[in-house]
C-alpha cells in the first residue's frame, strides 16, 4: 500500500521503510524552534529531567528566537528573553535571534523559511501551535508541548502517532480580491474546530499550485485551528526558487509526493471561482460568514499583521486598496518581520512604497513582532484594552485573545481588513 507525503517522512525519519496511520513512532527531528513564551519553560523541564550541566542533542539544530512579549516595558516578559539569552550562551546554540539586537528577526514562523531553517522532507517540531506554517515548504512540520520540546532538546528525538491525511483539493481561479485567508476560513467553516483532529491537512489541486509561497504559508498556518496535527503541500519548483535564494545549509532535500495509491481519510474538493471573501466571527475560526452577508456591521479597529496576515503578500495586498484612501476605523499594522518591513519602503505601488501608502491612509505602523495577536502586556502595540469589535488578520479570536475579554474579533484576510478599514464597518473587498 502506498503512503502520503506526511508518512513517507515520519517513515524516513524513523527508519523504517513504511509506516500507516495509527502507529506511533520513534523519529529523528531535523529543526527544533522555542520561542519566549514557551522557551524558558522548556528549558527548565530540560534541566530539570537532564542534569544542570546537560547539553543539548545538537547546538546547530535548535532555533531560538524572542518574538510574541517584546517590545514591552513589562520585567516579565523581559525576564523570559533573558532566560533564552543565557541558555543560548550556555549551549553554545548556533540560532539565536534575540529581541534588540542586529540578529532580531521577527516572528518565528515567518523569520524560519526566511533564515532558511525550512527543507522538504525534514520533520521541524516548535513550541508553538502555528508550526504547521512550515509545511507548505513540504515538510512535516507541528506543535509540541514544553514537556515534549525538553525531551527534544536532550535527546533529538520523539514520539509521534502518524496521522491519517485529508486531502484539500482546489482547481480554478480565485477572483483577484479572494486570498488564502478565504480559502481556509472556507475549509474551517466546512468541517469545524475539530474537524481534522491529529490528521495531516494536504492542499493540492491548480489553485494551490498557482499560489505563491507565503499564500501556501496561509494555508498551513491555520490547519491547527481545525485541529490538524500539521498541514503540508507537495513540495515544487517554487519551494526550490524560495530555498536557492534562503536557505544557505547546502543540506540536500527531497521533494515528496504521495503514492499513487495513497490512502486517505476523506478528499474535499472546491471549485476557486465559488469562493469569496470570507470572515471568521466571534468566537471561533470556524464562525465563518462571507463578507457580504456582514455589509453594514461597523467596527471600531483594523488590526493587519501577525504569521497568518503579516507577510509582505498580505501588506502589498491590504495596501494596494488603500491607495489614495482614508481609513475611517483606527488602523494598525504590524509587519511579521525585519524583511518585511524592510519590504514597506522598497515594494512600491503606484509611484508609492507600501508604508507610504499606510501612512497616507492614516494606519499606525508598529515594530516587527506578533505584537497583539497573543494580546500580550498592556503596552502591546495594537492590543485591544477595550471592549472593540475588530477586523484582524490573524489566526485565533476566542475572548480575550487580543487583549480584552469582551472584545469581537472577526478574522478576515488582508484585503477584507483594508476594505473594512476605509468604511468602518465589514466590507467585501470587491465592492472597493
Amino acid at each position: 500500500m502506498g503512503m502520503t507525503i506526511t508518512e513517507k517522512i515520519l517513515a524516513e525519519h524513523s527508519g523504517r521503510e513504511q509506516v500507516r496511520p495509527g502507529e506511533i513512532v520513534w523519529v529523528g527531528v531535523d529543526v527544533l524552534m522555542t520561542h519566549d513564551v514557551c522557551g524558558p519553560a522548556s528549558i527548565g523541564i530540560f534541566h530539570e529531567r537532564f542534569g544542570a550541566e546537560a547539553k543539548v542533542f545538537d547546538a546547530g539544530k535548535v532555533v531560538v528566537i524572542g518574538d510574541h512579549y517584546i517590545h514591552t516595558k513589562d520585567e516579565k516578559c523581559l525576564r523570559n528573553v533573558d532566560v533564552l539569552r543565557d541558555f543560548v550562551k550556555e549551549q553554545g546554540i548556533r540560532y539565536f535571534y534575540e529581541p534588540g539586537t542586529e540578529s532580531y528577526r521577527g516572528v518565528c514562523h515567518v523569520a524560519l523559511p526566511q533564515e532558511g531553517h525550512t527543507r522538504p522532507g525534514e520533520i521541524l517540531l516548535g513550541t508553538d501551535s502555528h508550526t504547521c506554517t512550515h509545511g507548505a515548504f513540504g515538510e512535516l512540520a507541528t506543535g509540541i508541548g514544553n514537556t515534549e520540546a525538553a525531551f527534544v532538546m536532550g535527546t533529538g528525538k520523539l514520539w509521534l502517532r502518524v496521522p491519517e491525511t485529508m486531502r484539500f483539493v482546489f482547481d480554478g481561479q480565485l477572483d483577484e480580491r479572494v486570498m488564502a485567508k478565504d480559502m481556509i476560513l472556507t475549509v474551517i467553516g466546512d468541517i469545524g474546530v475539530d474537524g481534522a483532529n491529529y490528521r495531516s491537512m494536504e492542499f493540492t489541486g491548480a489553485t494551490v499550485k498557482d499560489c505563491s509561497m507565503e499564500e501556501r504559508m496561509t494555508l498551513c498556518n491555520m490547519a491547527v485551528e481545525a485541529g490538524g496535527k500539521n498541514g503540508i503541500i507537495a513540495a515544487d519548483e517554487k519551494v526550490e526558487q524560495y530555498l536557492a535564494k534562503h536557505d544557505k545549509s547546502g543540506k540536500k532535500y527531497t521533494l515528496l509526493g504521495n503514492d499513487r495509491d495513497a490512502k486517505f481519510a476523506s478528499v474535499h474538493e472546491y471549485d476557486a471561482k465559488e469562493i469569496e471573501p470570507m470572515v471568521a466571527r466571534p468566537h471561533s475560526p470556524a464562525n465563518r460568514a462571507t463578507a457580504r452577508s456582514l455589509k453594514g456591521v461597523s467596527i471600531e479597529r483594523v488590526y493587519i499583521g501577525s504569521c497568518t496576515g503579516g507577510k509582505t503578500t498580505d501588506m502589498a495586498a491590504a495596501a494596494s486598496l488603500l491607495v489614495g484612501r482614508s481609513v475611517k476605523a483606527e488602523t494598525f499594522v504590524v509587519p511579521a518581520t525585519v524583511q518585511v518591513d524592510n519590504d514597506l519602503d522598497e515594494q512600491k505601488i503606484d509611484g508609492q512604497s507600501l508604508r507610504e501608502i499606510f501612512e497616507r491612509a492614516g494606519a499606525k505602523i508598529g515594530r516587527p513582532s506578533c505584537a497583539a495577536c497573543l494580546g500580550g502586556p498592556a503596552d502591546t502595540f495594537g492590543r485591544v484594552n477595550e471592549p472593540l469589535r475588530c477586523v484582524s488578520t490573524t489566526n485565533r479570536n476566542f475572548p480575550g485573545r487580543m487583549g480584552h475579554k469582551g472584545a469581537e474579533i472577526f478574522l478576515a484576510s488582508p484585503m477584507t481588513a483594508a476594505a473594512s478599514a476605509i468604511r468602518g464597518e465589514i466590507t467585501d473587498p470587491r465592492e472597493i
